[in-house]
């Protein structure tokens, strides 16, 4: 078998069923499918990317509310109750049995027996003219109340870490699937042509539990995973020369390694070989635009103190910083981590009243001080900034072991209802979206599954979520997956 036979069968043996009826000669597939109202309008949308440049901006379906997202996924899950839904009524069952119909039927990750009610921690107040609850664990942030777009009705169908934080960032609880950075960039491309379109960076001493797979991308080109960045360091690890190598010698090796490429893309005309080019014709560039954004030294002193910022440390408030900067940079996707949330109160660092006291603090200040300064360089109505975990807490006492109380304060997983908030890029600023019911442990109102979400940025990016998908393993791929998914119509500005 010649190359020219091998490639062709190669062809026929990846084409779905879909464009096995609408090639066939006799034209009668292609009949078929329009008639059986799959017509191109309601068809997956064709995008096509040059080879040679995969991340040139593209232009979405629509005019897009935001160009870029700032997301802070705060790793562990923070608790709802002690930040954003206040429940009154929970604090008059604190220390009393949990009802039976809070427990039948509902899996937990650690409750045994039956727990008791664990009231609000913190004391609550309405804030701003929206008049939204916030906890005084986060004062600052609190001043920002009307720019807030509070959704108290986030739904998940995962109550462990990686599952959930899978399902969050990909759709899908499951490994191998594109991140919704992934889905952005690929889609959209980015601005910037000398830094990747998805950063990620990390804070908290510790990576999410499933690691690069929340921002992997997937059945999509390798070029569009996220580019984990470091807070102390060289920010991209390898990005510099090996000692010894110059810029010039590094120039000929990659022209001489292009060569070669370019010879194996004529021959197979495999398209991913074409990318591998770009790739490294981008880490050439990132060598000289990565240290000159992914620093924070050349910021003024008014700046750092806004932030609370430790140049050459690593925290939070660093990489809030850094994600400004980098959205000024024309970044497509920034998302950062932060570990530490998961309050079971199983030691003191791990309860509600210990730890918890101390992440709170850690990120009130700096994200306040980025809303502030994307407000304030004109920036935040068209960056979208998203801030969550991967699940809510319960309202019950955790008893691990089945004790009436632990010696620590804590709760446990609860996927029924937790909170995300959103600011800028398109959604409606002071608002609180949807109502829990009266200890907040189910929704009562409004629920938001986790693909609804999705479907909103999505839209927000100017794309239908049911027609932005990807062709793998013979079906078209999409970030909402296959069940039915909505835009929260009642939170876009």
């Amino acid at each position: 078998m010649n190359l020219f036979q091998k490639l062709q069968t190669e062809k026929l043996q990846h084409a779905t069923r879909r464009e096995f009826l609408r090639d066939c000669t006799t034209g009668l597939g292609a009949m078929w499918l329009a008639t059986n109202g799959i017509a191109k309008a309601a068809g997956p949308l064709k995008i096509t990317h040059d080879p040679s440049a995969p991340l040139r901006p593209l232009a979405p379906s629509f005019a897009p509310k935001a160009k870029r997202v700032i997301y802070l996924h705060m790793v562990g899950a923070p608790s709802q109750l002690e930040l954003f839904d206040y429940k009154p009524m929970l604090k008059k069952y604190d220390g009393k049995e949990c009802p039976k119909e809070y427990l039948e039927g509902q899996r937990f990750a650690f409750i045994q027996g039956v727990p008791q009610m664990l009231g609000p921690q913190f004391e609550f107040a309405q804030h701003g003219k929206s008049g939204a609850w916030i906890s005084d664990r986060l004062p600052s942030l609190a001043k920002h109340a009307d720019k807030l777009c509070i959704i108290n009705t986030m739904q998940t169908d995962q109550f462990n870490h990686g599952p959930a934080e899978l399902l969050i960032h990909t759709g899908n609880a499951n490994l191998g699937h594109p991140s919704v950075g992934s889905w952005a960039t690929w889609g959209l491309g980015t601005e910037n042509q000398n830094l990747p379109g998805f950063m990620v960076l990390i804070s908290g001493g510790r990576s999410p539990r499933v690691g690069a797979s929340l921002w992997g991308s997937g059945y999509l080109p390798s070029v569009y995973q996220g580019v984990q960045c470091r807070s102390t360091g060289d920010p991209v690890l390898n990005a510099a020369n090996p000692r010894g190598i110059s810029s010039d010698i590094r120039r000929k090796a990659l022209d001489s390694l292009r060569n070669l490429n370019e010879t194996t893309y004529r021959e197979l005309g495999d398209p991913e070989t074409v990318t591998r080019i770009a790739q490294y014709e981008m880490a050439f560039r990132m060598q000289t635009s990565v240290p000159e954004v992914m620093t924070i030294d050349d910021e003024p002193a008014h700046i750092h103190e806004m932030y609370g910022t430790q140049p050459g440390k690593e925290s939070f408030a660093n990489n809030c910083l850094l994600a400004r900067k980098l959205a000024e940079n024309g970044v497509r996707y920034i998302q950062l981590h932060d570990w530490g949330w998961d309050s079971h109160g199983s030691n003191q660092e791990e309860s509600i009243t210990g730890g918890f006291v101390r992440k709170c603090t850690d990120i009130d200040k700096p994200i306040a001080a980025l809303l502030t300064d994307l407000e304030q360089r004109g920036m935040l109505e068209e960056t979208l900034v998203v801030w969550g975990g991967e699940f809510g807490r319960t309202p019950m006492q955790e008893n691990r072991g089945g004790g009436a109380r632990n010696a620590f304060v804590g709760r446990d997983h609860n996927p029924n209802a937790f909170t995300v908030w959103m600011a800028g890029g398109g959604v409606k600023p002071g608002i609180t979206y949807g109502e829990t019911d009266e200890m907040g442990y189910h929704v009562a109102k409004d629920p938001v599954p986790v693909r609804d979400l999705h479907a909103t940025m999505l839209k927000l990016f100017g794309f239908d979520a049911k027609r932005l998908s990807y062709p793998f393993q013979g079906l078209d791929q999409k970030l909402i997956g296959v069940k039915p998914a909505k835009v929260i119509e009642g939170i876009l500005a």
